[in-house]
């Protein structure tokens, strides 16, 4: 629909012999102090202004933004495509394959459920990390993908021959991200004539990549995105922005990870929930482009909504090493320097907040054990590491009876370091876990090397995920390390899983242009797979005389990886602790072989010399990892990656393809369903009621993640989920993860609330999927206490503590949470993401009263809840809060967090994909 263009501020813009109609800013007041991604906004309210949705009043409500302002005005926005992965994407097709059939049902065109703008699969989160320190690890791991996700790849075959502007780019090309800001990415889009700002909302949190190319996009819920796909605008507020301005250089021997480990920190304590994060400021020019979009990657885990740069020379010299044509460059740096969105160094916007970094105070840095904002700093890994011990060791024996010594498993006789029997292997009292005496294991492995496990020992080390995979400077610094480890004789330790999953075939491309691959294979880290791998939880079964001596002994071994996520839970069930760190980090830590070592001071290991080879020892200088880099990397590497991205392998060209505008679901299928949200809707919604009866399913703590409420990792052969899939012949090889079967409601029904480090308050000293029946008084799985309450009707409902839902962008934390019989959640706050999500399922979000919380208000979960006032919603209105109260007489006004009128409309109609569903049978 063409915009009214209330402002005049339709032109031309001409670029070498091309021409494109543009909509400039520069017709609304106030546009010149707005931060740059109220900018964008802005241009796409005028392009898209008709009257109804977007009228002059917003336009001018943006350009008058009030930047002291609580959000209270909202808009619709509309983002130029749409960007998924397959864990959250096939769960979107399935969905738009079912939307489908109750259109046709409701009398309406099929064909007409289809996507208006680009929407572009990657699938990248299937691969599992199998095999690895093997030469064939990468085409193995391939195979058994294949085998495992033949179902889901057939169907997406089908979604891409039966729906319009829907592109997958098939296995084994790339991560989601990293190809995103390679290749698919325009950061200026060119349409039907039209110039405007690429904008995109993806199915995963981590799409705020993109904001380190100026581009202004972040993650959604898939259900979102499905609305999106089919025209509907996202509703938001104005946000509030948060400038972050940056000044210095960083100092040798640090890398981008340090940096954005660091910038996480900064902001989550600062609190950036909700807000619009944008870097400014004179050292913003000497952050290079991939470094910029390490920042914008972990934009979820400091909380933003986005974390953006603007566009300058940075952004230019990016877009052209990644081949991108010369129209399109000259398109970008053309359209941003007249619609005043290229960087000024010198500018300072209005901001509601800022804040300010000296890049000089950088340090060398790690995360964890189990949140990404906890920052560590490399020279205090080893003391923090025995003080988070307490945490997961259990007090054994008495304090006495320890040594204040330790010694790390790579200090085992089995290593050729002498082992004096008069210091045992130990933790104390003083050094982190209450006086336990550890017993190191004797492990003999498959090559028969015996070794000793102990607590703290480093069992994956991975090279993963496109947070740092698709920065050259750490992926060449991590590969010149594991050159200089080699050529000083070290290796990794033997019970080390090590894995290199790059983002892109980039990043094979340049290695082997510098011939570093042999050195990476030589310590263990061959090529397992282009994919999310470990960080989203595919790490693949460690050694199993690894994982037998973790489990018998109890021991708590490491994880330690590239990523942006380290959640309890999430990397390997024998993993309890989780470190993340930069690639060349990974390296050293693989070499070391425990997190109970200082490596800034104690030896990694003996050199083939017999002498101590320290960290400092094997660190490639900047000036080396920028030699290799000029040397082995250009655009015409990026061109060949890219050239042929849609077509796959002869796998994918080889599996057939089913037709037909409406999908033929196989009634055998384990992979993929048609689900039950549109069973028995009619054309018009029924009335909103009041919740009256609800019990508890569980009370959760502080910071319970979308992977606590839908894990993504492996099925339990014992789980609901488990037993459901060896019911229906599937065996235990291949259960595959609960991510791969995002496209079945029913394990996914089953696998919510099934992290195994869940913990329910409603138990004591009790881990996993399980809650108290109150119909029996008895322990069960929270699927099977769902199932008993849903055949009595009863409503259900989850009382939660702070930032619940933080985390991945996971649509089926909130399906999952439908589909048991919650009615509402009361939390003390949500992270963004989930709570929207909740609305998009027809699930109530509510907030405590301010200051309280289940335990200050006496809530112990085994009450009786009432709702009253959720009917105002059907007045036209929202109420601010809802009356809360219990059986035992506990009274209290939770907040409603249904924040915007859009929202609003979707609750009404029990989600949003009914909203639109009806709305397009309407037109």
């Amino acid at each position: 629909m063409a915009s009214l263009d209330t402002f005049g501020a339709k032109s031309e813009l001409r670029v070498g012999d091309a021409s494109y109609e543009i909509f400039t800013i520069d017709k609304v007041k106030g546009h010149d102090r707005l931060p740059y991604s109220l900018k964008i906004l802005l241009e796409n309210l005028l392009r898209t202004e008709d009257g109804a949705n977007i009228t002059a009043d917003h336009i001018n409500a943006l350009g008058s933004w009030d930047k002291n302002a609580e959000p209270n005005v909202e808009i619709q926005f509309t983002p130029a495509r749409v960007l998924m992965q397959d864990f959250t994407g096939v769960p979107c097709v399935v969905d738009l394959a079912t939307m489908r059939e109750a259109v046709k049902d409701l009398g309406g065109d099929p064909t007409k459920v289809n996507p208006l703008s680009p929407a572009e699969m990657v699938i990248d989160h299937s691969v599992i990390a199998d095999l690895f320190g093997r030469a064939d690890a990468f085409q193995r791991n391939v195979d058994l993908e294949y085998q495992r996700n033949r179902e889901r790849y057939q169907f997406l075959r089908w979604g891409q021959t039966a729906f319009n502007e829907f592109k997958v780019v098939p296995p084994g090309t790339g991560i989601v991200h990293q190809v995103n800001i390679e290749y698919l990415a325009r950061t200026i889009m060119e349409r039907n004539g039209q110039a405007y700002p690429d904008t995109v909302v993806g199915t995963d949190s981590h799409t705020t990549m993109v904001n380190g190319l100026g581009v202004l996009g972040w993650g959604v819920g898939g259900i979102e995105a499905e609305a999106a796909m089919l025209g509907q605008p996202v509703s938001m507020l104005i946000p509030r922005v948060v400038g972050f301005k940056l000044f210095g250089e960083a100092p040798a021997g640090t890398t981008a990870t340090d940096l954005v480990l660091t910038i996480t920190e900064m902001l989550r304590k600062h609190g950036v929930v909700s807000k619009f994060v944008e870097f400014y400021g004179p050292g913003v020019s000497a952050v290079p482009l991939a470094n910029r979009a390490t920042i914008g990657n972990m934009s979820p885990e400091y909380g933003s909504t986005v974390a953006i740069f603007p566009i300058d020379e940075q952004t230019i010299d990016y877009l052209k090493l990644t081949g991108r044509s010369e129209q399109q460059v000259a398109l970008v740096e053309a359209y941003a320097k007249r619609q005043g969105l290229w960087l000024d160094p010198a500018a300072e916007p209005d901001y509601s907040e800022k804040l300010e970094l000296d890049l000089s105070t950088i340090v060398p840095s790690l995360a964890g054990p189990k949140r990404p904002q906890d920052r560590v700093l490399l020279s205090e890994a080893k003391p923090m590491f025995r003080d988070a011990l307490k945490n997961y060791v259990q007090p054994q024996g008495h304090a006495d009876e320890a040594s204040d010594e330790s010694f790390p498993a790579s200090d085992s006789p089995a290593n050729g370091v002498d082992d004096p029997a008069d210091k045992p292997h130990v933790f104390s009292a003083a050094n982190g876990s209450n006086g336990r005496p550890s017993k190191p294991t004797l492990v003999k492995g498959e090559d028969g090397v015996e070794y000793e496990l102990d607590h703290g020992a480093v069992v994956i080390a991975a090279i993963t995920s496109c947070t740092n995979t698709s920065n050259p400077q750490v992926m060449i610094g991590a590969a010149l390390l594991a050159k200089k480890a080699v050529e000083k004789g070290l290796t990794r330790k033997p019970w080390v899983k090590t894995t290199l999953a790059p983002g892109s075939k980039v990043v094979s491309d340049y290695y082997n242009r510098a011939g570093l691959t042999p050195y990476l294979d030589k310590i263990g880290f061959n090529l397992v797979g282009y994919g999310c791998t470990t960080c989203i939880g595919n790490s693949g079964p460690l050694p199993e005389e690894v994982s037998a001596a973790i489990n018998e002994a109890d021991l708590t071994a490491v994880s330690v990886l590239s990523g942006n996520r380290n959640f309890e839970g999430r990397i390997n069930p024998d993993v309890k602790m989780n470190y993340l760190a930069s690639p060349p980090l990974v390296v050293a830590y693989a070499l070391a072989g425990s997190m109970d070592i200082d490596i800034t001071t104690e030896p990694l290991g003996t050199g083939s010399d017999g002498k101590p080879v320290y960290l400092n020892d094997i660190w490639p200088t900047n000036a080396e990892i920028d030699e290799t880099i000029a040397q082995a990397i250009g655009a015409d590497g990026f061109s060949t990656a890219y050239q042929d991205v849609f077509a796959g392998d002869e796998q994918w060209q080889s599996l057939p393809t089913p037709t037909g505008d409406t999908f033929a679901w196989a009634s055998d299928s384990t992979y993929v369903r048609k689900p039950p949200y549109f069973e028995g809707m009619q054309a018009e919604p029924s009335p909103v009621t009041d919740i009256s009866g609800a019990r508890v399913l569980a009370k959760l703590g502080d910071s319970v993640t979308t992977d606590h409420i839908s894990p993504a990792s492996s099925i339990k052969p014992d789980s609901p989920a488990g037993k459901y899939l060896a019911e229906n012949g599937v065996p235990r090889a291949e259960f595959n993860s609960y991510g791969s079967r995002r496209g079945n409601h029913e394990v996914m029904i089953r696998g919510t609330f099934a992290n195994i480090r869940l913990r329910n308050q409603l138990l004591t000293d009790v881990e996993g999927g399980f809650t108290l029946n109150h119909l029996t008084g008895e322990q069960s799985t929270i699927y099977d206490a769902s199932v008993a309450y849903q055949e009595a009707g009863i409503p259900l409902v989850i009382l939660a503590g702070k930032e619940y839902g933080s985390g991945s962008s996971r649509d089926w934390a909130a399906k999952g949470t439908m589909l048991l019989g919650v009615r509402a959640v009361i939390a003390e706050s949500y992270e963004r993401i989930h709570r929207s999500n909740l609305i998009g399922m027809g699930v109530l979000p509510l907030q405590f009263p301010q200051g309280e919380n289940a335990a200050s208000l006496g809530l112990t979960g085994t009450e009786t809840f009432s709702f009253a006032g959720v009917t105002e919603l059907n007045n036209g209105t929202t109420p601010r809060t809802v009356k809360v109260t219990t059986d035992t007489g506990i009274e209290f006004d939770a907040v409603v967090r249904i924040d915007t009128p859009g929202e609003a409309d979707y609750y009404r109609n029990g989600g949003i994909l009914q909203y639109v569903l009806r709305k397009m049978l309407r037109s």
